[in-house]
C-alpha cells in the first residue's frame, strides 16, 4: 500500500556540483551524503530529493529529460521559478495558473533533471508540520491551559 512520497532521486554527472547548485537553490545543507550520493531533506514534511552519480541510473533512460514530473511546492511559483531559471535551469513547462491559487510550472535542472514547482492553498492543511501533535479542542489554548 503507498503511504506517500518517499524520496525523488536526480541522476547527474558531477555529483560536487549538483550538490552546490542544489544546496543554493534549497537553501539547506545535505542531510547525508557520500562521494556517489548526496540527500536533501526538505521542508517541514523532511520529503527526501537525492542526488545520485549517474553511472548508477538505469541503462534504458532515454537521452532527452522525459517521465513523470514530481512538484515541489512552493508559495510563490514567478518568484522561485525566476530563480532557477537565474541559476541555470531551462524552462521546461511555462507557468500555468489554474485559478483558484493553483499554478504550476517546470524546468530541466543544468544536470538534465526535471524539477517540478507548484503552488497549492491547500498544502499547509494537508502537509502539516510532522513533529505537530493535532489538538481537536474547539479552543485550542484549553489543552495547554489544563496540561
Amino acid at each position: 500500500m503507498i503511504r506517500g512520497l518517499s524520496a525523488v532521486n536526480y541522476f547527474v554527472s558531477d555529483v560536487p556540483t549538483a550538490k552546490k547548485w542544489y544546496m543554493e537553490l534549497l537553501g539547506v545543507v545535505p542531510h547525508r551524503e557520500s562521494p556517489d550520493y548526496v540527500e536533501f531533506h526538505i521542508g517541514a514534511s523532511k520529503h527526501e530529493l537525492a542526488l545520485i552519480d549517474k553511472k548508477y541510473e538505469c541503462k534504458n533512460m532515454p537521452a532527452a529529460p522525459s517521465g513523470a514530473v514530481v512538484y515541489w511546492h512552493t508559495d510563490d511559483v514567478e518568484a522561485f521559478m525566476e530563480k532557477l531559471l537565474t541559476m541555470g535551469a531551462k524552462e521546461h513547462e511555462p507557468i500555468r495558473d489554474f485559478g483558484g491559487g493553483y499554478s504550476t510550472a517546470s524546468v530541466v535542472d543544468p544536470f538534465g533533471n526535471i524539477l517540478g514547482i507548484m503552488s497549492n492553498p491547500q498544502y499547509h492543511s494537508l502537509n502539516p508540520h510532522p513533529l505537530v501533535l493535532l489538538d481537536f479542542h474547539e479552543n485550542p489554548m484549553e489543552s495547554v491551559e489544563n496540561g
